[in-house]
């Protein structure tokens, strides 16, 4: 009987010295998270517009099993290129400004310029829950370099970084083998004259050789992202053939000392209402899907508060570090503490099952 007594006493001073621990919440190198505080919308993925892109095009046999996400969509974008040939002069163009309306003319023979392009992209890459934005860019000067250009910026999950990507030439910027935003070129152009990148080619981004000529495709010069536009509205697709005009410019020292110049004139927006500009480089640069937590520890339990700017949001996931099961969680998560160690990933998920960056919390007793 004293045995017993001895047993139950020492499993009382194990019980009592748990929920003695002082937890704490440990700092954790997550993806950054940027909130949204500019643009004004994106594409609805629950429009029955997407399925049917893809449906009719056969996309998914693009991808021959292939899970890496950019080389998802350096195939798709690839795609593009192979079905939708260049023409600068064929105005007017059939197909109404409408993906679907370019790539049926497409099909026939037509060829488009840039701006067709570019609305491709954005509805097939959106199709597949990646976040994908319009923009304009141009070199801006009065001795002839004056032309404008279409393009997009696809959101990177695994990269947690936009990239600019050119479906009229299949082709992008990196550094060190990373994917650069259209704000990165323009950094490396402003710095010297893009010395330090590198423009890749398709789906297995090949260098292509830029420097020693022109000829009818200046638009592959990093002196293009001398100036940039980005669209305020990013639901080209979805709501078309509504359009917004609203356009938004970075204002650092080399926009208030220069002026975009765009076909031997001033750039149309000057002094007009749809012209807004940002002197926030972050809010240009926002991270789509990234998580932000927020983490209280009372009485006994961690309080986790879950934030992120995921357009298309169906929910969160979480898991412990050692498991690999995810489970459907709220934007709140209640976690009883009674282990000394904690480490708990969460993700965003889409409408169309596209994941968001790992954000990782740590709840440490030491």
């Amino acid at each position: 009987m004293k045995y017993i007594q001895v047993f139950l006493l020492t499993l009382s001073v194990l019980f009592f010295s748990c929920h003695k621990r002082k937890y704490t919440n440990q700092e954790v190198d997550n993806p950054v998270y940027k909130p949204n505080t500019l643009f004004q919308s994106s594409e609805d993925l629950s429009s029955p517009k997407f399925q049917h892109l893809i449906t009719k095009y056969q996309l998914d046999t693009i991808f021959h099993g292939e899970t890496d996400e950019l080389k998802r969509v350096l195939l798709l974008r690839n795609w593009i290129r192979t079905v939708v040939e260049v023409e600068n002069n064929g105005s007017p163009y059939p197909g109404g400004g409408y993906a679907e309306g370019i790539l049926d003319a497409a099909l026939e023979g037509q060829g488009f310029h840039c701006g067709h392009f570019m609305k491709v992209q954005n509805g097939i890459l959106n199709a597949y829950g990646y976040v994908s934005r319009t923009l304009g860019s141009g070199p801006g000067e009065k001795d002839g370099s004056d032309w404008h250009h279409g393009i997009n910026e696809v959101w990177l999950n695994d990269y947690n970084k936009w990239f600019l990507s050119d479906t009229k030439y299949d082709h992008h910027y990196e550094k060190d083998n990373i994917p650069l935003s259209a704000l990165e070129i323009r950094d490396e152009y402003l710095k010297n004259k893009g010395a330090d990148i590198v423009l890749v080619e398709g789906p297995d981004r090949i260098p292509a050789e830029v420097f020693d000529e022109i000829g009818d495709r200046p638009e592959r010069f990093p002196n293009t992202y001398a100036w940039i536009e980005w669209h305020l509205y990013n639901d080209m697709f979805s709501i078309w053939p509504d359009h917004k005009s609203e356009l938004v410019m970075y204002q650092d020292d080399y926009f208030s000392n220069n002026t975009w110049i765009w076909d031997g004139k001033l750039h149309w927006a000057y002094d007009t209402e749809y012209l807004i500009i940002e002197q926030n480089r972050d809010a240009i640069e926002w991270t789509p899907n990234t998580i932000a937590s927020e983490v209280k520890i009372v009485g006994g339990k961690a309080l986790i508060s879950l934030t992120s700017d995921t357009p298309n949001l169906k929910y969160y996931q979480m898991k412990a570090s050692d498991k690999k099961e995810w489970v459907v969680v709220g934007d709140s998560v209640e976690v009883l503490l009674i282990e000394p160690k904690y480490e708990i990933l969460f993700r965003a998920m889409n409408l169309v099952g596209v994941t968001g960056p790992g954000h990782r919390v740590i709840i440490d007793s030491k």
